[in-house]
């Protein structure tokens, strides 16, 4: 098993070892290429020629001693052209004992598969296919409509809004890393079935390689993801978007495997770690000057945020920045509703409301928090908040669920007999009708274990379960959700099955407290996955009588947050909310690609 990979370091590191001097992995962007001291274009890990980088011959690997043989033989014409070697420049590392700066590179996730190959090459490739098989006008058409699928996909943790689909000036790395999440399925229908297969494989080889330990068995999945990239990314070359393949970031993953086995899982690992400190501490005082003289400022810029963060730090230990500067009644009896509670959290206020901060917020709307704390498989919460109380009545009329009496009583019924090898037939006549109030909530809190996403010690990650009638005081959300079915439940997810959640409710009942969610279930439409997209299929499941099928859970049974995304098909769709994504399309698919650890359990 390989674990994760050492952190990027922007110079190499010599560590002092039994007399000698070794060197770690280098992580660097394009400046790869010129440290290495070759051409561009060219390999800087193998001699594969920069016309055919990817051709069926095997070609062998760079080293320190043929470099220097080559050079001291060949002309610099020779060397340049034949080898894509600069003769006159010397790697930083040729004088350090046992360093090889070509087997020193390591992978760059971000820049060769992430805004390499996906952003630059296949998202790019697809409009110009468009282009060249239906014209300028209907390719325009066909583009609008993928915006606009890409625009309606669901709210989910840590997932990117698109408002205007994927058409703005300016790409960053988090923006690809938010596409690569939703664009496949907003393209199915408009491509052909290999630019389909295409985008699908390159999919699972990134998030593969994204894991945080990898196996001979993944090693061995990654391979086979890798050659049907290869395989159905033809289609390019015979529609006649592309001439050559002979693309130095995309031919970068032919070495994925062997530096995974030289230097461990990358498990995230690129220059966007140290790309997003070159951010604050260079565009953003940029950006933040006059640009006349602008090196002045920005250091001046740096040293006052240095300072202010110092005096955070120094303010938060004396216990100043407790509470909220806000106008806000010191009791704890004050009334919010869990909108207004969740919006005053995202914004850090602290205070009498008790709400549990993400340590690390991201820039998505409604990210996942990162948290500490013991590994467990799940664990799922009510709010700490509740929105309101009901009687059994009011909210059946409110869920427009008239049977609700009857299932609050076979749930009971469950419970009661939960651990009774032979429980008692359910029957509704005799079953005591419970008459006592509902709490709701607006939202439960999933923690899990994903240690290869973005997560705090142990690997654990916390999301929140939206079941709200007005998300941020617009419309109602309503989240998707895995539930645990146990490993007798015939599921082609190894026991999870699907469902939305209506509702977040609890009571008391005797002695026995129950947090509770409604929610309609959802059935798999095929027991494999989609060939094209591999992603489960699944549809709003009904009764015998078309009626939607719903029933109520205890929240042990949920997992974690699922989110689905409509199957389009070939049609146009009209602009549609994505609030209302859930209520408008027979089928959906079974987002695997929503993190990584979705693509591990879907």
């Amino acid at each position: 098993m390989c674990g994760p990979l050492n952190q990027p370091v922007p110079f190499c590191v010599t560590l002092q070892s039994a007399g000698y001097r070794e060197s770690a992995p280098f992580q660097a962007d394009f400046a790869r290429i010129l440290l290495s001291g070759v051409v561009q274009n060219w390999c800087p890990r193998c001699l594969g020629n920069r016309k055919d980088l990817d051709g069926t011959q095997p070609c062998l690997h760079r080293r320190k001693a043929h470099t220097e043989l080559l050079v001291e033989q060949l002309t610099y014409k020779q060397a340049w052209e034949q080898y894509g070697i600069i003769a006159d420049l010397v790697p930083f590392t040729n004088d350090f004992p046992r360093a090889d700066i070509h087997e020193l590179l390591s992978p760059d996730i971000l820049h060769q598969i992430i805004k390499g190959t996906f952003k630059d090459h296949l998202v790019d490739w697809v409009g110009e296919y468009l282009l060249v098989t239906h014209g300028t006008r209907h390719a325009a058409e066909i583009m609008d409509d993928i915006d606009r699928r890409i625009a309606a996909v669901a709210p989910f943790a840590g997932l990117r809004r698109f408002p205007d689909g994927r058409g703005f000036r300016q790409w960053t790395g988090d923006d690809s890393k938010a596409l690569m999440k939703v664009y496949l399925a907003a393209i199915e229908g408009h491509v052909p079935q290999d630019v389909v297969r295409t985008f699908s494989a390159f999919l699972e080889f990134c998030y593969i390689v994204r894991r945080e330990a990898l196996t001979e068995d993944d090693l061995v999945k990654l391979q086979d993801a890798l050659d049907r990239f290869h395989q159905y990314r033809e289609i390019f070359k015979t529609t006649g978007v592309v001439s050559t393949f002979s693309l130095p970031r995309q031919h970068s993953l032919c070495h994925y495997i062997l530096l995974i086995q030289l230097f461990g899982a990358p498990n995230g690992l690129c220059s966007s770690i140290t790309e997003s400190k070159h951010i604050k501490a260079v565009k953003e005082p940029w950006r933040r000057s006059s640009r006349f003289n602008a090196l002045g400022q920005m250091l001046l810029t740096n040293q006052r945020l240095n300072k202010l963060a110092a005096a955070h730090v120094d303010f938060e230990a004396h216990g100043m920045l407790h509470g909220s500067c806000q106008n806000i009644p010191a009791d704890n009896d004050l009334e919010l509703d869990d909108n207004t509670v969740a919006d005053m959290a995202q914004e850090g206020h602290h205070g009498p409301l008790h709400i549990q901060e993400p340590q690390n917020q991201s820039i998505e709307v409604d990210a996942g928090e990162i948290i500490d704390g013991p590994t467990v498989e799940s664990h799922v919460e009510l709010a700490l908040t509740p929105r309101c109380a009901r009687n059994v009545h009011a909210l059946s009329l409110e869920l427009d669920l008239p049977r609700l009496p009857f299932m609050i009583q076979e749930f009971i019924h469950d419970q009661l007999y939960s651990d009774d090898p032979n429980p008692p037939e359910f029957d509704p006549a005799t079953a005591q009708v419970f008459l006592g109030k509902l709490t709701l909530f607006n939202y439960a809190a999933a923690s899990f274990h994903a240690p290869s996403d973005l997560s705090g010690t142990g690997g654990m990650r916390r999301e929140h379960i939206r079941a709200t009638p007005s998300w941020r005081t617009g419309e109602p959300r309503h989240d998707c959700i895995f539930i645990n079915m146990g490993v007798d439940f015939d599921s082609p997810m190894n026991g999870l099955a699907v469902a939305r959640v209506l509702c977040f409710f609890s009571f008391n009942y005797r002695t026995s407290y129950y947090p509770c969610a409604i929610v309609h279930w959802y059935s798999y439409v095929h027991e494999e996955r989609d060939p094209d997209t591999g992603m489960y299929v699944v549809t709003p499941a009904t009764t015998g009588d078309d009626v939607p099928d719903v029933s109520i859970i205890h929240i042990n049974c949920i997992f974690r947050a699922a989110h689905l995304i409509p199957v389009y098909g070939p049609d146009f769709i009209p602009k549609i909310s994505p609030h209302d994504s859930y209520d408008m399309f027979n089928s959906y698919y079974v987002n695997r690609y929503a993190d990584h650890h979705a693509f591990e359990i879907a």
